[in-house]
């Protein structure tokens, strides 16, 4: 249930788009069992698209003092079905707590216009009695179906459930693997410091001379004329 107080302020300077929303919206919201009330001085305040929307009407007193207001009552009086009070006179008659009233029966109709006296709710201004509680609890046709708590599956607790860590489920856990022991060491052979070579030794002198590897050059030269005259029978001939 909405009540907007003080509804002349909302169409005041209300364009042509927003009175077409509130129109789509009255309309379509009395189909999802949701009520809205405009509540304001006269029903002119309202616009008229949205006040032909709107069957439940509570009228309280009108004075008319100017032509203006004369105006708006006989406006007010011809906004409600018509019925056996001569409305223009009741609506200038109404006392405090009384109001003229039409709402929609159950079958979408509105109902004839009723003089109704609103009977202000009792109230108190301070904590209940505990027992004027449990009763009234106790009382209700819900309890049977509401009063045993169901703590149920939150949607926070089953997001928590899935980013949570397994479980070892009661297993033993494994011990760690024994540390390998540190690599041993070997002695390494010293190389000379920078800067200084080694003396060679006499076979390295002989196979590094010039004469050696003449001798090498040449022996490689005949080993090969030797292979390519046995391959492609390139031999000289012999002379007679």
């Amino acid at each position: 249930m909405f009540f907007f107080d003080e509804a002349h302020l909302l169409f005041k300077d209300a364009s042509k788009d927003f009175l077409a929303s509130i129109t789509q919206t009255v309309r379509l919201i009395r189909s999802k069992g949701v009520g809205v009330f405009f509540v304001t001085q006269t029903p002119k305040d309202v616009h008229a698209d949205v006040l032909a929307q709107l069957g439940n009407r509570v009228q309280h007193a009108l004075r008319a003092y100017t032509p203006d207001d004369a105006k708006a009552l006989k406006a007010t009086a011809s906004t409600f079905p018509r019925s056996g009070y001569d409305l223009e006179e009741v609506l200038t008659r109404l006392g405090t707590g009384e109001a003229i009233v039409t709402v929609l029966s159950e079958d979408g109709a509105p109902t004839p216009v009723a003089w109704t006296r609103l009977r202000a709710p009792r109230s108190l201004m301070g904590a209940a009695d505990p027992a004027a509680m449990t009763a009234a609890v106790r009382g209700s046709p819900l309890y049977p179906k509401y009063a045993e708590p169901v703590d149920r599956e939150s949607a926070y607790e089953k997001l928590a459930a899935r980013l949570a860590p397994p479980s070892t489920g009661g297993y033993p856990q494994a011990s760690p693997a024994p540390e390998a022991p540190p690599a041993q060491s070997y002695p390494q052979e010293r190389k000379p410091p920078g800067g200084q070579r080694q003396e060679p030794n006499v076979m390295e002198k002989v196979l590094g001379s010039s004469a050696t590897k003449s001798f090498v050059r040449a022996a490689a030269t005949a080993a090969g004329a030797a292979i390519a005259r046995q391959l492609f029978g390139t031999a000289r001939r012999r002379r007679r």
